[in-house]
């Protein structure tokens, strides 16, 4: 069904701006977790890559309507 012209479309739930800047951050997290952990040297390879994900990812979720 399609809105009239002069209704502002609804984003899904799951893409509004506080659900997802969560898991940005949880992705930031586990990032800088793999980062300081001392056992697994494959996790520590990717770690700066999560981080860097989870940092984009969360610049571009801040841009989502509440």
């Amino acid at each position: 069904m399609n809105p009239s012209p002069g209704t502002p479309r609804r984003w899904p739930r799951w893409l509004r701006r506080g659900p997802m800047e969560m898991v940005a951050c949880a992705v930031i997290a586990a990032g800088l977790l793999m980062m300081l952990q001392p056992l697994a040297m494959v996790l520590f390879t990717w770690s700066f890559l999560t981080t860097l994900a989870g940092t984009a990812l969360f610049m571009i979720v801040s841009k989502f309507p509440e």
